[in-house]
């Protein structure tokens, strides 16, 4: 049954039926294989359960706000200021991908709007500048999954919804593993570009004058952040409240900065309905397969199974990231984590593992299938930027990266409190 269930949905994704819909497909396949009730029934049941949650609203508003972000031309200004406080480690404006990707995933909560974003603007500093293109595209797809990481993070929100798990203290166990991430990025970039200085391209210099001018170019994003996730942890609001304080606080931004038009609204709101239908039926219809699932006693033979290895926590952190590992090559990030969290988090809880600490490293093993061919959806985004080129360049430059995210993994298997330490303090 098990073995049958994988299958389908291999096949089911690769005859290229959209990810939602093959996780609702596959439900409506498994019913009459394994139930003698009609569970199919339930879909509108289950559907209407799923897109009730309070905290899902949260979605719409953060992608909004990142919409809002990008058209206002917010993004453009907040590079040119990172490249000149990051521009003079070697690797020049590499860096400021990095840095500009931290910045922005502490509005948007999206990879994939991080890597679009931060890509749009860097790009042409390639041939301009003479950098080693497979590193510097890695670097945008890398800096790109810093976005579900680094809160406020639509994954988080998934996650918390899906354990039952406290969304304001996931937030807080992202904030040093993201900034930690990031630094690890950019040693990469620095080791790399010793070795081979010529990689680095043309050196970039400022001076302190232009550094402190650029400053009031970050304020806007920290003051997003500042809004979003500091008035969480003041109980002023909610996640959800908080994500339409962000929204609202972009809106007067771009107000701000003259750039609020009926057309820049118009953009926003279509980008805004295309993501969240997209996510949407992901959400749906991984929560229908789940239902199909559970009723048919799938989910409790395969944690039976695992279960009865008598493994030790250790080999089964393993089991988990390798087994994030090899699902990553096949299925994108948000539907990966809907269909394998239900199964997994109770059999990591039984053996003693904290939610939020898993929280983080399930993330950041997710992080990993974002730039891990042939699905990594920061892959595609940053290939489909270019006007030319072979999409082997951001695989082979990307590599770097997902070295250092494993190694974050073990990072926070060796200190847990690098996950845990700010939820204890402000708990």
């Amino acid at each position: 049954m098990i073995t049958t269930s994988l299958v389908l949905l291999l096949v089911l994704i690769g005859i290229s039926i959209p990810v939602g819909a093959a996780l609702g497909v596959l439900g409506l396949i498994l019913d009459p294989l394994y139930s003698m009730l009609p569970l199919t029934r339930a879909i509108g049941e289950v559907s209407w359960s799923t897109s009730n949650e309070f905290l899902l609203v949260a979605i719409p508003l953060f992608i909004m706000l990142g919409e809002i972000l990008l058209r206002s031309g917010l993004a453009e200004k907040m590079y040119n200021a990172m490249s000149m406080w990051l521009s003079w480690l070697p690797g020049g404006l590499m860096h400021a991908n990095i840095g500009a990707s931290a910045l922005f995933s502490a509005t948007s909560g999206s990879s994939v709007a991080t890597a679009a974003t931060v890509g749009t603007v860097a790009l042409p500093q390639i041939k301009k500048k003479g950098y080693h293109e497979p590193l510097f595209l890695g670097s945008l797809a890398a800096g790109g999954t810093l976005g579900i990481l680094i809160p406020p993070s639509i994954n988080l929100i998934i996650y918390g919804v899906l354990t039952n798990t406290s969304v304001p203290r996931l937030y807080l166990a992202g904030i040093i593993p993201g900034l930690a991430m990031a630094t690890l990025f950019i040693l990469v970039i620095v080791a790399a570009c010793l070795v081979k200085p010529e990689w680095g391209g043309q050196k970039i210099t400022a001076s302190w004058n232009d550094r402190l001018r650029s400053l009031v170019h970050l304020l806007p994003p920290l003051g997003i952040f500042v809004l979003v996730v500091g008035s969480i942890y003041a109980g002023i609001a909610t996640p959800t409240e908080a994500a339409a304080l962000g929204v609202v606080g972009a809106l007067i931004l771009a107000a701000c900065m003259r750039r609020l038009t009926f057309s820049m609204l118009r953009e926003v709101m279509e980008g805004t309905m295309k993501a969240t239908a997209m996510i949407m039926l992901i959400v749906i219809g991984a929560a229908f397969l789940n239902f199909i699932m559970s009723a048919t006693g799938l989910t409790t033979a395969l944690t039976n199974t695992i279960s009865g290895l008598n493994v030790s926590p250790t080999t089964m952190l393993l089991i988990l990231v390798v087994f994030y590992l090899v699902l990553g090559c096949f299925m994108e990030t948000l539907s990966m984590m809907i269909t394998t969290i239900p199964i997994v988090a109770p059999i990591m809880f039984a053996l003693g593992f904290d939610p939020v600490w898993l929280g983080i490293v399930i993330i950041i093993l997710v992080e990993v299938a974002l730039i891990t061919p042939p699905v990594g959806l920061n892959l595609f985004v940053v290939q489909s930027l270019r006007k030319n080129g072979s999409m082997n360049d951001v695989m082979i430059g990307s590599l770097p990266f997902v070295i250092m995210l494993l190694a974050m993994v073990a990072l926070l298997a060796l200190m847990p409190d690098l996950a845990l330490w700010l939820p204890r303090i402000f708990s």
